[in-house]
């Protein structure tokens, strides 16, 4: 198949070698993986997959070999070598025990976002450029932005154009080192075209369900599965007031702005947690998703990093960020950065701001980086405001009440 058999968008902003390069696709098993290899090879560059194990849980919920027999069919379709890689140590060395630590700490972290950091783009990127790749290439849905400035040409990220599908939170990471060598062939499309293409392709994944949470969790339930590595330690659901209403089997198995699978019912508006203590192992919940003591303008995060390096860019007009995947980018101003630590404000105060979530800077459809959140400022609640404020529909229309 030739690139001109495809009926295929523009590249548009989207960066793509000109020049034949020889490219290691990180191959998952899925449809956007799947299409990236393909795009690439019809473009005429020589494509390797490469397919990397991360999880080794036997009888767990990540199919690795079904993937892996899914990679394998897709790329002798298109006909390219493929190669499985394993990484096991690596991430259970780098990202589950972090992910083990910050639940015991009380926080709710995000194993995805340090994958790509500690996982994907440096030691799979590593063994990439090991083969003589030129670059490695992703299914995500980003787009590798090249800008011409006063100093040259720099390398920047920008959103994927399926705002559904847009995947810079979990990237926010990047370096600009790295992105140079880094591609994302289906970041300018939309979802359904990446299926039509592996329809029109005749790829065997062309209808696979897309992976949804953390790859050693999959579909089972989420408690259970920590319950696994750590202990139950029951405690006190309680009023902001102190009253007690209930119990609980640890604060970690709990997130702020959670609703479901409280156990607490009565008359009444649905319960949400608004706040834990941790030393305490006391869960503060009330009822309603507009009460104030689940809303905040003010956080601090640490861990700050930025795709170009400079943190100028943060106080520039119109930056923007999210506080969790899937939000709309919401208006903020950063207050200071002090090493790694920056503080910021928002104008419109933030629903059930997460420690260790990330905050993801934009300026424009530009992904800037991003940092851990450390601590949340006083939430309206605990301002002694007691009513939230109108907030701009367009602000607030998709913050997860769930």
């Amino acid at each position: 198949m030739s690139y001109s058999d495809l009926t295929f968008h523009s590249w548009g902003q989207n960066f793509l070698p000109a020049k034949k390069s020889k490219i290691v696709v990180g191959m998952s098993g899925g449809v956007d993986s799947s299409v990236s290899a393909l795009i690439l090879k019809a473009l005429g560059h020589e494509v390797i997959g490469l397919f990397m194990k991360n999880w080794d849980e036997v009888g767990g919920p990540c199919p690795a070999e079904q993937d892996f027999a899914d990679v394998a069919r897709v790329c002798e379709k298109i006909g390219i070598p493929f190669f499985p890689i394993e990484f096991v140590k690596e991430y259970r060395d780098s990202v589950f025990s972090w992910f083990l630590k910050e639940y015991q700490a009380g926080h709710t972290p995000n194993p995805d976002i340090l994958c790509n950091r500690e996982i994907k783009f440096k030691v799979f990127y590593e063994q990439a450029k090991a083969l003589g790749a030129d670059y490695l290439a992703t299914g995500h849905y980003a787009q590798h932005v090249v800008q011409q400035t006063l100093q040259g040409e720099r390398h920047a990220m920008a959103k994927g154009l399926d705002n559904n599908k847009d995947q810079t939170y979990f990237l926010m990471s990047m370096q600009d080192s790295v992105l140079k060598d880094v591609i994302f062939p289906v970041g300018h499309l939309p979802k359904p075209e990446v299926r039509r293409l592996a329809k029109e392709a005749g790829l065997s994944v062309m209808d696979k369900k897309d992976s949804t949470g953390i790859c050693f969790i999959g579909e089972r339930n989420f408690r259970e599965f920590l319950g696994q590595y750590l202990k139950a330690n029951p405690g006190r659901f309680c009023h902001l007031d102190g009253t007690v209403v209930g119990t609980h089997q640890g604060q970690h198995f709990y997130t702020l702005g959670q609703r479901k699978g409280l156990g607490l019912g009565g008359q009444g508006a649905p319960w949400f947690v608004v706040a834990k203590d941790v030393e305490s192992n006391i869960v503060y919940v009330e009822r309603g998703d507009d009460h104030t003591a689940l809303y905040s303008t003010t956080l601090t995060a640490d861990e700050l990093s930025l795709v170009g390096g400079d943190d100028s860019v943060l106080f520039s007009e119109g930056l923007t960020a999210r506080v969790r995947y899937r939000q709309s980018v919401q208006t903020c101003r950063v207050l200071n950065v002090v090493g790694d630590t920056v503080e910021v404000e928002f104008p419109i105060p933030q629903r059930a701001v997460t420690p260790r979530q990330a905050i993801v800077f934009y300026k424009d459809d530009v992904c800037l980086g991003g940092a851990m959140i450390k601590t949340v400022g006083k939430s309206l609640w605990h301002q002694g405001i007691s009513e939230l404020p109108n907030l701009a529909s367009e602000s607030n229309s998709d913050l997860s009440l769930s």
